[in-house]
This record gives structure tokens, sequence and C-alpha cells, in this order.
């Protein structure tokens, strides 16, 4: 067993077996309709969730993790002896790393605070998952908390990821848009491309799906070009094109993704279906 366990909360969507294979300890977001949210963790597929979504006038509500949840995970770990490493969702759309941190003040007050270490991830979803597969390889490999910290904030530092949606209209409604904000004043009838970082960044806007295909293939070859190897797709409800992408990326990188699966709920009530992804970090930082 490593001496460092790694935890992170529900949206770093990894598939389940791969999180399981690798003693990822989690900590649920919460997400649902008229005041009835429900674990993330607990959901067991995301279509019925998705098709309420499309027809829905109403938004879901998402939520973070009480302290009381980070506490329940991380406890256990450190009554056994471990060490905690915990990853979160970035900081601008989320306050779920801000809750991660108000729960270690409490271990802090019990002289426990040197044991667990809370990291914004500055990122979500793929990107977080890397960082998270970052963290176990460290940590499988003997490292201490520290020299597990420093592998994710190197994985961090590395770190490129882009996703397209169908459209702003889920941002917009949701007010999770960040620095988009300034594509509002046009239409919503774009192919908008953004990176998750801190917060949500604009990145290009295309007029058509084809044309933002492409524009995630070539942003691939950059990828590659600049030695960031270890590469991942998602999406959401769109496997017909995530498909074209990875096979299109299989060609890029001569190599088979880190993983591929598709964004859950949590981050889905503010992205919309037809989301997809891809993004890397250079593989050695994986392993």
């Amino acid at each position: 067993m490593a001496p460092v366990a790694v935890a992170t909360d529900s949206t770093h969507y990894l598939p389940r077996a791969l999180a399981d294979e690798r003693g990822v300890h989690q900590v649920s977001l919460y997400v649902g309709w008229a005041g009835k949210p429900e674990r993330e963790l607990d959901m067991d597929g995301f279509d019925a969730f998705y098709d309420r979504l499309r027809t829905d006038p109403e938004l879901p509500s998402t939520s973070q993790p009480s302290i009381g949840d980070f506490l329940a995970v991380w406890e256990p770990l450190l009554e056994d002896g471990r060490d905690v490493v915990s990853i979160h969702l970035a900081g601008g759309i989320s306050g779920t790393a801000e809750a991660a941190r108000q729960a270690h003040a409490l271990l802090a007050e019990r002289g426990l605070g040197e044991r667990v270490a809370v990291i914004d991830g500055e990122t979500g979803c793929g990107g977080a998952g890397m960082l998270v597969l970052a963290a176990c390889a460290a940590a499988e490999a003997g490292g201490d908390k520290d020299a597990v910290v420093a592998r994710v904030r190197e994985t961090r530092e590395k770190l490129r990821i882009w996703f397209c949606l169908d459209t702003l209209e889920y941002l917009r409604r949701g007010g999770r848009i960040g620095k988009a904000q300034a594509w509002l004043g046009g239409t919503l009838r774009i192919k908008p491309i953004l990176s998750l970082e801190f917060e949500i960044i604009p990145v290009e806007r295309v007029r058509t799906a084809g044309r933002a295909f492409e524009r995630m293939v070539r942003y691939a070859e950059e990828l590659r070009d600049a030695g960031s190897d270890g590469w991942v797709v998602q999406h959401i409800q769109a496997p017909e094109q995530a498909e074209r992408l990875i096979a299109r990326c299989r060609e890029i990188f001569d190599s088979e993704p880190v993983f591929t699966s598709e964004v859950g709920p949590v981050i889905g009530t503010y992205t919309g279906p037809g989301l997809i992804g891809v993004g890397a970090v250079p593989r050695s930082l994986l392993s």
C-alpha cells in the first residue's frame, strides 16, 4: 500500500474501473432538480440526466461537497497511517477546493493538518483526471506527501486541454461563462472552443461543427509537437464524434489514450450535451 493516499472529487470523470484500480479516494459533488440533490458518484449512467437537461426549462442545481464529506474520506486514511493529497476542481468555477480547505483547517486544529495537502487543480474533467493519475504514480513509487504534491504541480504546469461546445447557452444560463462572457454580445450560433484553467477561458470561435472538429485535431498535433504524448479524449453524449477524434489522435500520437470517458452531470449542467475535449501531458509524468 502506498504511504500517501490520493483523493479527489467526482469531477475528474476517470473511468470508474481505472479509478478503482489505482485506489483513488473520491468525494462526491451533488446535482439535481427541484431541491433534490443526488450524489454524482451514485449515478448509474448519465443518459437519463442528459435527456432531461435537453428538454427541462429549469437547469438543475449543483453543489460542492460538505466539510463532513471530505472528513469522511480523509479521516479513515489518516487513521490507517497514511498521508493524503487531495486534488480538486478549479476554484474559479466551484467552491469545492475552498470547502476542502475548510475541512483541512478543522484537521489542523486537531494537529493533523501537516498530513493532508489540498490542491486546487485549476482544471477539471480530463485535466483533473491526469493530475490524479500523476499523483497516483508518484505515490505508488513510494513518494512522500511532498513528492506527490510536486508531481501534481509539475503535471499541472505541463497540462493543456481544450474542449468544444455545441453552444454557449448552458454556460450562459448557469452563470459559469467566465471570460467567454465577451462572446455573448454576438450570436450564440457558434462553436466555441475553450480551456479550463482557474476559470473557463475562451480560445477560438468557429462557425461549424466540422471546423471545430478539425481545429481540435490540429490542437492534438500541437500537443504532440510540444512533447505532450499522454493524451485523453472526453465527450458528453457525442460518442461518434469522440470515436472519430480518438481515431485521429491514435494516428497523431501513435499510441493509445491514457483514458477516454464521458463527462458527468455536475460539469455537463454548464456545458450541455455535444462537448468533445482533448488534452495531454508528457506521458512520463503519469508513470
